[in-house]
């Protein structure tokens, strides 16, 4: 039997025994299968971070933004978004200019460079979802991003 295995038996296992038991409590559950999920991506994305990445995805997406609205687009505070956009600037991979009307307004886009990288990661961001995914059926992967999209 698997640690998988343990890991189901115990949340299968009937919650009216009154007992606390850490692997049963969802931050627990949740923390580890984001660790397998950060490993994968680690594996195939060395380079960047899964923040890094997701601020690349974005900007890819909805091209030039206040750092502000990707920052609440990528569910980042404005502190973690301001040091992942400075370290992707560092790499020239965005670019920082000021709004035209509003000078406190910062702009941020990707470069040359930027929008290279994140059109060549795509695809490997697709195979990593695919991978976290794999123990799951395609019928479970439906409800379980389901679940979680109504947690969030």
């Amino acid at each position: 039997m698997t640690g998988e295995d343990n890991l189901l038996k115990l949340v299968e296992a009937d919650e009216t025994e009154g007992e606390y038991h850490l692997q049963e409590q969802v931050g627990f559950i949740l923390r580890k299968a984001h660790q397998r999920h950060v490993s994968i991506f680690a594996a195939h994305i060395g380079d960047l971070t899964p923040p890094q990445f997701a601020a690349l995805a974005k900007l890819h997406d909805v091209g030039e933004t206040s750092q502000n609205q990707l920052g609440t687009l990528i569910a980042m505070d404005a502190a973690t978004v301001k040091g992942v956009i400075d370290r992707l600037k560092a790499r020239g991979l965005v670019e920082l200019s000021r709004h035209e009307v509003d000078k406190r307004r910062l702009l941020v886009s990707l470069t040359v460079e930027g929008r290279a990288m994140v059109e060549r990661l795509i695809p490997l961001a697709q195979k990593i979802t695919e991978e976290t995914l794999a123990p799951l059926t395609p019928k479970e992967i439906g409800t379980f991003l389901k679940l979680l999209a109504k947690m969030a």
